[in-house]
């Protein structure tokens, strides 16, 4: 009898897995992807490769850590790529009609820096404006938005590339190319976005009520939270991060045109999925974006090293890699 009753309790108790693969997923998959391009490329490792990757990293990691904030929220924003073209495009053109004024110099940079920062923050609050007060679906306002931001680019260039003034990139090129002991200042700053990302993600109430508004708007409400203040923060907050990484971004090429951050909103939706943030909303973890941005920028390394795929298909695998990612966040939810 005391066995039976014993035997009760024990399948009364519920059964914690070993390890929570939805945690260790992306680890495993990067640590994976590190070894197969290792065999497939003795240099892939290299101080050159590393360096390489991780600049490129910066980018997309800056926005994407923005993004999850947004899909955290429940929202969603297509227009990221679009609008660092735009940003980059105005940031070349306020630096450009400065140069007879103030010279090729510093002062001339960092006003540009400024109203990058600022036309980031005024393209996040014109997208969250319209849809936490004009109550029209994020969906339908980034897509325009995208679209708006790309037209505008292409007519700022009639067509063609807007290009910074020479003496001003040759002072401008340091902040992409240099950096502190061996380490570029667009890793640095992805580093240092992702660690105040992270900590404001676990550690803040503006966090927790990201995750309260992604999982459920109407509890949240009756739970005292601002939700069209924070989801217009989120929307702030990302724009202004894609200023940031224009700013990165501007010094590598010297150069802006309605090629310049194509398919940047996919890659950073991409990230965030695959770091383990739920697509509809209610839970983000900012170091899985991080992981999601360097799984995506080694698969791309790893078939430019190896000529496996043409480049013109790395569109196409990030967009396989998305739905395979949300096709597993259902699954385990279903389990």
């Amino acid at each position: 009898m005391a066995d039976a009753t014993t035997t009760r309790q024990e399948l009364r108790k519920p059964r914690r897995p070993a390890v929570n693969l939805h945690v260790v997923g992306p680890l495993v998959a990067l640590a994976v992807l590190i070894v197969v391009g290792v065999l497939l490329n003795p240099n892939f490792l290299s101080y050159g490769n590393v360096t390489n990757v991780l600049a490129r990293s910066a980018f997309i990691g800056i926005i994407a850590v923005g993004m999850t904030f947004v899909i955290t929220s429940g929202g969603l924003d297509l227009s990221v790529g679009s609008m660092a073209a735009f940003i980059a495009g105005l940031m070349i053109l306020v630096m450009n009609a400065l140069v007879p004024t103030l010279g090729a110099g510093w002062p001339v940079i960092l006003i540009g820096m400024a109203a990058a920062l600022v036309f980031g923050f005024l393209a996040g609050l014109g997208n969250g404006l319209l849809i936490t007060r004009a109550r029209i679906e994020a969906f339908i306002v980034t897509l325009g938005s995208m679209g708006i931001f790309r037209s505008l680019i292409t007519w700022l260039a009639d067509g063609g590339t807007l290009s910074l003034n020479f003496q001003v990139r040759d002072v401008y090129r340091p902040v992409y190319y240099d950096g502190i002991l061996g380490v570029s200042w667009p890793i640095i700053v992805f580093l240092v976005v992702a660690i105040a990302g992270e900590i404001a993600m676990r550690h803040t109430a503006f966090g927790r009520h990201c995750a309260a508004i992604g999982s459920n708007e109407q509890v949240a409400r009756y739970s005292a939270v601002h939700v069209e203040r924070v989801r217009l923060a989120t929307y702030v907050m990302l724009g202004m991060l894609v200023g940031l990484a224009t700013i990165m971004y501007v010094p590598r090429l010297g150069s802006a045109s309605s090629a310049t951050g194509v398919l940047w909103e996919l890659e950073a939706i991409a990230a965030v999925i695959i770091g383990g943030t739920v697509l509809k909303g209610g839970f983000g973890r900012v170091w899985g974006t991080v992981v999601g941005v360097l799984i995506l920028n080694l698969i791309q390394n790893i078939l430019n090293l190896t000529d496996l795929v043409s480049p013109y298909l790395n569109g196409a695998i990030q967009g396989v890699i998305i739905v395979l990612a949300v096709v597993l966040q259902r699954q385990k939810k279903a389990l």
